[in-house]
């Protein structure tokens, strides 16, 4: 595994993110990597909404990847580079590259990255058991190049580009005047340094004669072979020696196996190939990235030290609103502004909670506590944060501490802070041409009290108009969203900036009478069906409403 993989860290915030879960992952970071020289980089785990997308078009911020999962990959475990090599390479070349690299299987790759084939060392020690018949070195079509390596000799005439692809191998030890009754065209003869011999080869038309024990060739026998195109060998080894190694030139093309791989790619989850690598018997199984490329090779052994994926959580603590696979995760930091929740970790991690109505204001401290200067475009996307959290400081989340920060990187940002959060607040609540589920999914989260599971949404508008016509869009789609849900009840907040209030629809046995109960309050004469109450002066989900649901719930 690389170093810079081993420091690669993902922020990220909340599922069906807002505003703040999106800038603060950005900029906490920003700031990470500031003062850690590491590798830190922002993710979403949702769809951006268009209050979100017009923060980042105005200060000209990309957008963080999205992540479905943070389930541990294979990219995450550690991948044994062993270099692919190319399937020309003889035997005996991939048995060295074995040993040198105390591996079992070499990859053989093309030029372009892709792979071709395996040889293990099983695999080579067949050939060294198996008896072939004396043509196998043609048949394995050996290049030359390949026969010199093996037997560490000398072209003396030929090419060593060319193969040896027709004929059989044999040994010269008759005499010459037998010779000529077994050699036959295209033959690779091996034999001494008696001049006759050598001639008797070459004019029997073989494609190739090997000069054992260094022995001299002269310019007569070189240049009728160069005539009769007889590729000419000399090597110091003996005849012996040369019988015996001869088949190590062959090429690992011919033994290596191509069909029925078992391969994986980097982004597969470990989970899901644990029982594929348990029902087979190799040792390593080749690693391939998104477009076929060779990566490495992975072992059982790999996966019994696998560490889960680095992330640092903003804006949330809560396992059913972080994204899926996070008990997988090794999870380094928390950083968030909301109750404490169910997120669970292995080992103690850096959890920073403040009672302020932004993650984006704690992140704007510490870039103040660790003395990090502060860009207009971070300024700009803290402060929207901020303006977006606390509803342009009407939300009761709102402290002191969020409006000065907010206040603050304005002035960095270069902007004058209400007119340009009515200009992000119109673009939020510009729901034109949008689907019932965009609306719906928009700003959703899940919660639980005692046995009771619900959902709640929000939309937050200055046009009265535009809040009063999702209401009747929205309950028919709640109603169906429910009963094929698994929670018990839905809630959607009309939230109007302007005038403070929420119209709150409810949906679910028992949903509407809770919300009277938890808020005192009575139905309106315009809405006789029970599914609407108007919430005067509430307009936070996470202060109003969500801890009136839970103490009715428990209560």
């Amino acid at each position: 595994m690389t170093a810079e993989r081993k420091k690669k860290t993902i922020v990220i915030g909340h599922k069906n993110p807002d505003t703040d879960s999106i800038c603060s992952a950005i900029c906490y970071a920003r700031l990470k990597r500031a003062i850690t020289g590491n590798v830190y980089e922002p993710r979403r785990a949702g769809h951006i909404n268009e209050e979100t997308r017009f923060v980042l078009d105005y200060f000209g911020a990309d957008a963080p990847h999205p992540v479905e999962s943070v389930r541990t990959q294979v990219r995450d475990v550690e991948i044994h580079e062993i270099e692919g090599v190319d399937r020309n390479i003889s035997l005996k070349k991939a048995w060295n590259l074995m040993q040198d690299g105390n591996v079992v299987t070499l990859p053989a790759v093309s030029s372009d990255g892709k792979l071709e084939g395996l040889i293990t060392v099983g695999d080579i020690a067949k050939t060294y058991m198996n008896v072939y018949d004396s043509s196998i070195l043609s048949k394995a079509r050996t290049r030359y190049s390949n026969i010199l390596e093996t037997l560490e000799g000398s072209l003396l005439v030929g090419d060593e580009t060319n193969y040896f692809q027709e004929g059989k191998v044999l040994v010269a030890a008759a005499n010459p005047d037998m010779m000529e009754y077994y050699i036959s065209p295209h033959d690779l003869v091996i034999l001494g340094n008696r001049y006759e011999s050598q001639l008797c080869a070459i004019e029997m038309e073989a494609d190739c004669i090997i000069v054992c024990e260094g022995a001299a060739v002269s310019m007569t026998i070189r240049k009728l072979a160069q005539e009769r195109g007889c590729t000419v060998i000399m090597t110091p080894y003996d005849a012996y020696f040369v019988a015996r190694l001869i088949n190590q030139s062959m090429p690992i093309e011919y033994f290596m196996r191509t069909k029925g791989l078992i391969t994986f790619q980097d982004t597969d989850c470990i989970d899901d190939i644990r029982d594929v690598m348990a029902s087979k018997r190799h040792r390593d199984f080749p690693v391939l990235d998104r477009d076929g490329r060779y990566r490495g090779m992975i072992s059982r052994r790999n996966l019994l030290g696998a560490k889960g994926k680095q992330i640092v959580l903003v804006d949330h603590n809560e396992r059913s609103q972080a994204v899926d696979g996070i008990e997988n995760a090794e999870i380094l930091e928390i950083i968030d502004h909301h109750k404490l929740g169910t997120v669970e970790t292995i080992a103690p991690v850096f959890f920073r909670n403040q009672p302020v109505g932004c993650t984006a204001t704690i992140i704007y401290q510490m870039y103040q506590e660790n003395h990090v200067e502060i860009d207009k475009t971070t300024a700009g996307l803290l402060c929207s944060a901020i303006i977006s959290d606390t509803l342009l400081f009407r939300s009761p989340t709102c402290t002191p501490i969020d409006r000065q920060a907010a206040l603050a990187l304005s002035e960095i940002a270069g902007i004058q802070v209400e007119t340009y959060a009515g200009e992000m607040f119109a673009a939020g609540s510009n729901l034109k041409g949008k689907s019932n589920e965009e609306i719906f999914y928009q700003d959703f989260k899940r919660f639980s009290a005692g046995k009771v599971s619900f959902g709640v949404s929000q939309i937050s508008s200055l046009n009265a108009e535009e809040l009063k016509e999702l209401k009747g869009r929205l309950l028919d789609y709640m109603k169906k969203v429910q009963k094929a849900s698994n929670v018990d009840m839905l809630f959607f907040m009309l939230t109007n900036i302007l005038t403070e209030t929420t119209e709150l629809l409810c949906v679910g046995s028992g949903a509407a009478g809770l919300i009277q109960m938890a808020f005192h309050v009575e139905q309106t004469k315009e809405d006789t069906d029970g599914e609407s109450l108007e919430l005067p002066g509430v307009v936070s989900r996470k202060k109003q409403l969500i801890p009136a649901i839970m103490v009715a719930c428990e209560g």
